[in-house]
């Protein structure tokens, strides 16, 4: 069908008159004079200035000539295919282009969908994210929580002797037995010497935490010192009998529970939880923390502790750490006080790099350290799992390294044999009892003179002697803000 101009045909009314619906305007174009729906549908024809053109306008104007048709003199469907589009274009009044998607919709009306359909994508996206970082994150917490041991053996020995062991006194303290096992038996452990079956605390520390975890107090027991050690369970089911002998005789006697019992007999503090660490695990995590730095007043070479290093300020890794806390015999006067007091020095020297870097809230450094924990841990039940371990790391985290504080029980050589030790009482019952009551325990530099502390502290005993103001106890010992290159 074309659009041609045909001759001119006598108005059907006065001039000036719109033509009856349904009928031919003369002069229209297309379809446009034709039933009451036609309308100019068309989205790109024009309105001339000819006579009869039909205006496809919203407003209806656009068409001059007569017989233009206006869209308010159509049928309501005519109107409503009038394009009413805001962008008509063309050179003419009249001229309306409509802007239409391939489905006949406007150009905006997608953009409401296009939104929707972004929002779920990000939310698809998002889901996903937080689905992977909690599938890696379990696979690191089953793997850390699968490494540490449990101790089931020491729990049940425990609970058979529970009447008597001393109960707990303070309101939320935790005390807690660090043994460091010299076992020869594991993987990298043989170097040190041949596995005989048995094994001896080679370090032993009673860790007590505060109740308000605003202070921690780590309290040496010399490995020779001189207790009474109850009867144990042997590992193959007998029994050894009560002796006075040396305190680290009970691990090789009876592990962990008879460690704890003998502590409890002679400290009267009840121990809450326990933790053994062998060589190959202190050496990890001390490499976890890229190496702790110490300084060495003279060089040192003891092939017995695989140690060699010069004098000065150093960094000790894994091998070298473990040769430095255990080295003995080449290393000052030889005794096994001044190991401990290296010791001493050198896990203050940790806590304070671990505090300082902080591997605590990072856990890019965080996960090393406690893969190298528990894969050297065995712990009672009370502590056997990562969430345990968590708790109790994050509850003290924040405990100033001034507060954190090292010391060795108060003891002197044994009368009978001077290469033993024995307790210097009352310094060490005055001591044991704050620990026991979690009462503030202040320690300074320097050796201790215990003699002096026992007069000193004189003025109120415990069984009932003369009473007065009595002075708060100081014992010899470091704190982990003492470096050991201060």
């Amino acid at each position: 069908m074309t659009d041609s101009a045909g001759t001119p045909a006598e108005p059907d009314g006065p001039a000036g008159d719109e033509p009856p619906t349904g009928t031919r305007g003369p002069g229209s174009t297309g379809e446009a004079g034709t039933g009451g729906s036609a309308q100019n549908s068309d989205a790109d024809r024009t309105g001339g200035t000819g006579a009869g053109t039909a205006n496809a306008n919203a407003d209806g104007t656009g068409g001059t000539g007569p017989g233009a048709a206006n869209a308010d003199g159509t049928s309501p469907d005519r109107a409503n295919r009038a394009n009413r589009d805001a962008d008509k274009t063309g050179p003419h009044a009249g001229t309306g282009t409509a802007k239409t998607d391939p489905d006949g919709t406007g150009a905006d009306a997608h953009t409401p969908n296009r939104r929707r359909n972004w929002l779920r994508w990000a939310a698809l996206g998002t889901s996903l994210v937080v689905l992977a970082a909690a599938a890696v994150g379990w696979w690191f917490y089953r793997k850390l929580d699968s490494n540490i041991t449990t101790d089931i053996t020491a729990a049940a020995e425990l609970e058979a002797y529970e009447k008597e062991r001393p109960k707990p006194l303070a309101h939320n303290a935790q005390n807690i037995l660090l043994l460091g096992s010299d076992t020869r038996s594991g993987e990298g452990n043989s170097k040190y010497g041949r596995d005989g079956g048995s094994q001896r605390a080679d370090t032993t520390i009673l860790l007590h935490i505060s109740g308000n975890r605003k202070s921690a107090t780590a309290m040496s027991i010399p490995r020779d010192l001189m207790v009474s050690i109850p009867s144990c369970r042997k590992p193959d089911g007998t029994r050894t009998k009560a002796q006075f002998a040396q305190f680290n005789w009970a691990f090789e006697f009876g592990g962990a529970a008879c460690t704890i019992r003998t502590v409890e007999r002679f400290t009267g503090i009840r121990v809450d939880h326990h933790m053994v660490v062998d060589f190959s695990g202190f050496k990890d995590m001390v490499n976890a923390v890229h190496g702790v730095e110490i300084c060495l007043k003279e060089p040192i070479d003891d092939a017995d502790a695989h140690l060699k290093v010069p004098r000065g300020k150093q960094t000790l890794r894994g091998e070298q750490a473990l040769g430095y806390v255990r080295a003995r015999k080449s290393i000052g006067n030889g005794s096994d006080t001044e190991r401990i007091q290296r010791q001493q020095q050198f896990l203050g020297a940790l806590v304070k790099k671990v505090q300082s870097n902080g591997v605590l809230l990072n856990p890019t450094r965080l996960f090393p350290v406690l893969d190298a924990a528990t894969k050297s841990l065995t712990t009672d039940p009370g502590l056997n799992s990562l969430k345990d371990l968590y708790d109790l790391t994050t509850s003290i985290r924040n405990i100033p390294t001034e507060k954190v504080q090292f010391l060795t029980v108060p003891r002197r050589e044994y009368r009978a044999d001077p290469n033993r030790d024995e307790l210097v009482e009352p310094a060490a019952a005055q001591l044991f009892k704050r620990l026991r009551e979690d009462k503030p325990v202040t320690v300074v530099p320097g050796k201790a003179d215990d003699e002096r502390t026992s007069r000193k502290e004189s003025p109120k005993r415990d069984d009932g002697g003369p009473t007065g103001s009595k002075p708060t106890p100081v014992f010899s010992g470091t704190t982990a803000a003492d470096g050991t290159c201060e």
